[in-house]
């Protein structure tokens, strides 16, 4: 690792402070790093220290240019494509134990209730003591030792206080849809070998809270004071596609309710967290919802409950992160911290389709691994069972969820019965004549049978034969 050359005076030196990071067993980069004091009157003092990658990153620069094209990093499966060098990203701006490193560090002060009631920003210079993972940091927040006293104190006041400001948001009405997120599991060839699910649980919440905490105060200290920046706007859903949701979701026998508050919709998913197709319900709920974009001129997050909101906090994979950390350091050094609305305006656009592209290079990419895992068990006459969850049914058959794979394939009409199937319009289903039924949300055993990457198809048979429900017997 390179060390720190240079007069760094005017900095806020950090470096003799508890401060650490903690990022996923396999993290390459560490850009994020927390620290939490408390005043003399008790209120807890929130630090997020983020790697000043601006400092290196100079505005009209070849780095920048390169930067700008690129607009994110692009996260493959097997190797990633960094938006900066990795002589920056997995280097001089990798907060890393142990090694002097320069930060943009944003203290925010919390009361007893978690209100915040004090923001301050400043250039920092911060020595990390330690890099934890999330499954370390998740062992100390239950209950676990094998770390020092301080550590273990800072850690679970940090997660109490992230509890805290997650149980106000959705108080406010933000969105809880988190769900696990599956992971492909390579082997040394670079081959799918299995799907894992990454756990959704309090180290995870704890990262995410004080990141949106500090994307918070940076937004709000700048677009109160009347300064434009590329806000991260989220608008609420609309209301046709909050009807058609109501439909689909009538179809599994949920009611939903009146959700157009804020308020009532958070109560709501909330209350079908337990229900047994909630990962099927939560994919139908994220695509009835407005996607987030980057704005100049409306700010406001609806999924977090945020009025303002904005990136600040990964500027080594995201530009629109970058800027914000360069017009938050104008506007502390007394420069001018405003930019022409063209010039944002451009930059929105930019970054937010910048943004799709990779999202969809993401997929593909998981996606052509799954294929090509299908493929390898056909041709070794693996025909391996799986079960699966009707998501749609159609005049031509049932689409299969494969929640093993975080897949879906299709289940020919013609395979569910040797007597006529009927698709019912009116609610969405498919019955055969003299019994049998299937639905949006019945379980259904399945081989897959063929699979095509090229029109992203996967053709599956249902199990019967160790069906046990009436239901789905091949009349």
């Amino acid at each position: 690792m390179t060390k720190l050359k240079g007069n760094f005076k005017g900095r806020l030196d950090l470096r003799k402070k508890f401060i650490f990071t903690c990022d996923p067993e396999t993290a390459r980069d560490y850009d994020d790093a927390l620290s939490l004091e408390t005043d003399r009157k008790g209120n807890r003092i929130l630090g997020v220290h983020i790697a000043d990658v601006s400092y290196y990153v100079k505005p009209g620069s070849d780095l920048d240019r390169r930067a700008y094209s690129k607009a994110t990093s692009v996260y493959y499966v097997d190797h990633v494509d960094p938006m900066l060098p990795e002589s920056l990203s997995n280097d001089l701006c990798s907060l890393v134990p142990g090694i002097d490193r320069l930060a943009f560090s944003v203290f925010m002060t919390f009361d007893k209730e978690g209100k915040m009631i004090k923001r301050s920003f400043a250039k920092s210079i911060i020595n990390s003591k330690a890099r934890f993972t999330y499954e370390e940091v998740m062992g100390m927040i239950g209950g676990g030792g094998g770390r020092g006293k301080k550590e273990l104190k800072t850690i679970r006041a940090i997660s109490d206080l992230a509890q805290q400001l997650r149980a106000k948001r959705f108080q406010l009405g933000a969105l809880d849809l988190e769900t696990p997120e599956p992971q492909v599991l390579l082997d040394e060839y670079g081959c799918m070998t299995g799907i894992i699910t990454r756990p959704y649980d309090e180290s995870h919440q704890m990262i995410e809270e004080c990141m949106v905490a500090a994307n918070e105060a940076v937004a709000t200290e700048l677009w109160t004071h009347g300064i434009k920046i590329l806000a991260r706007l989220h608008e609420p859903p609309e209301e046709e596609k909050l009807l058609m949701l109501r439909a689909e979701l009538r179809g599994l026998g949920v009611k939903m309710g009146n959700i157009t508050s804020p308020k009532v919709f958070s109560q709501f998913l909330k209350s079908i967290k337990s229900h047994p197709l909630y990962g099927t319900i939560s994919v139908m709920i994220l695509r009835s919802m407005k996607k987030a974009v980057y704005d100049s001129r409306t700010i406001g997050h609806f999924g977090l409950a945020k009025k303002y909101y904005a990136h600040f906090t990964s500027p080594i994979r995201r530009y629109p992160d970058l800027t914000l950390h360069r017009q938050l350091a104008d506007y502390l050094e007394g420069r001018n911290p405003k930019r022409p609305p063209k010039l944002l305006a451009t930059w929105a656009t930019h970054c937010s389709e910048k943004e799709v592209e990779a999202q969809e290079a993401e997929r593909e990419s998981v996606e052509e691994k799954k294929y090509e895992f299908l493929s390898d068990q056909l041709a070794s006459r693996q025909l391996i069972e799986y079960d699966g969850i009707i998501s749609k049914c159609t005049p031509f058959g049932c689409f299969v969820e494969l929640p093993d794979l975080a897949i879906s394939g299709l289940v020919h009409v013609s395979l569910l019965s040797r007597k006529f199937v009927r698709y019912n319009e009116y609610d969405g289903t498919l019955s055969a004549a003299g019994g049998g039924n299937w639905k949006m949300g019945d379980r259904l055993k399945v081989k897959v049978t063929n699979v095509d990457f090229r029109t992203r198809r996967i053709d599956l048979v249902p199990i019967y034969d160790i069906i046990h429900s009436k239901h789905h017997r091949r009349y």
